[in-house]
């Protein structure tokens, strides 16, 4: 029987507990995960990362790094991530959420007024706290990727208003979360796998979904669903972690080189999305794709239960507090 790719991470991680994930001549080689395919901003990003961790370390910190799932889910390899058997992982929020519960407020439905507001925010004193609620887990916080603006998209109309959400099956992430303030802004919130996504719109399973504009362009779904209505709705970002049974293990001068070129890769990351967003919007376009910039108010207006019911402490609601006080020019 062949065995199976947890069974083959299992065995991964042994071998690390074993050799310490080090190469006969002393160097030192971190394995990084991450489910977005090469060439994906944030995958660039950490291989950016990666150069400078072996060049600032003289060669001695190198990173060998599996894109596009080829270690599994991002569920799947988070876990490896606290176990130990992987080193680095790029992980988007949703599954951090039933970890850590604070990094549920950087998920909230328009808790963010802007890019500029979110990469503010998660570069200053809330998004950093964040970060340090994950250690208690098994996770270090090293930095924060963007991840867009997720806008809804549907085989239907464009949305004025959230009352043009009624009556549709809108697809989401599984993710209490997303249901939740798809139900609070009237529509029939259905989760189910991405990759099911396209046929549930060519066979009217579902009538719409959400996401940026890259992932709308990447994955074809304009070509059945172009409606576009710019909602902004959601404008979390994604996290760079590191396993605290690798961090346990590293000097401090190599924790702390970690740290900076991570920092360092941010604004790689920054630029690299920035463009692919402008060339997916321009195609979009091209292709005849419809868009609408609706009021923001009535949409925030109508998921204020669900801030009620997710922020939860008095310390989320300090997090919240202190990331509507930023200001951005």
């Amino acid at each position: 029987m062949r065995p199976s790719r947890r069974n083959l991470l299992v065995g991964a991680t042994a071998f690390s507990a074993l050799g310490g994930g080090c190469a006969p001549d002393g160097e030192r080689v971190l394995r990084s995960a991450d489910a977005h395919p090469n060439g994906y901003p944030t995958v660039e990003a950490v291989r950016y990362m990666a150069k400078l961790l072996e060049e600032r370390s003289d060669g001695r910190l190198k990173t060998a790094l599996y894109a596009g799932g080829q270690l599994g889910s991002e569920q799947d390899t988070l876990e490896i991530t606290i176990f130990g058997g992987l080193d680095f992982n790029r992980i988007n929020l949703a599954p951090l959420n039933s970890i850590a519960k604070q990094t549920i407020v950087l998920s909230l439905p328009f808790i963010f007024r802007s890019i500029d507001h979110m990469r503010a925010s998660v570069d200053g004193a809330p998004g950093q706290a964040i970060l340090k609620t994950l250690e208690p887990h098994g996770l270090i916080g090293l930095c924060y990727y963007d991840s867009g603006e997720r806008n809804f998209y549907t085989t239907k109309r464009l949305l004025e208003t959230p009352d043009d959400l009624r009556g549709l099956k809108i697809r989401v992430q599984s993710s209490d979360l997303h249901v939740a303030m798809v139900e609070a802004l009237g529509g029939d919130a259905t989760p189910m796998s991405y990759g099911e996504v396209y046929q549930g719109l060519i066979q009217g399973v579902i009538d719409g979904a959400e996401n940026n504009w890259p992932s709308f362009e990447s994955s074809r779904h304009f070509e059945v669903a172009k409606y576009y209505s710019l909602t902004q709705h959601i404008i979390a970002p994604e996290v760079f972690v590191c396993s605290a049974v690798r961090w346990a293990k590293l000097s401090p001068v190599d924790r702390e080189l970690i740290m900076e070129c991570a920092r360092d890769s941010i604004p790689n990351m920054r630029s690299l999305w920035d463009e692919r967003v402008v060339r997916a919007r321009t195609a979009l376009l091209a292709a005849g794709v419809q868009t609408i910039e609706p009021s923001m108010q009535p949409f925030r207006d109508k998921v204020k239960p669900v801030w009620d019911r997710y922020i939860s402490t008095p310390e989320m609601k300090g997090l919240v507090d202190m990331i509507e006080r930023i200001e951005v020019a």
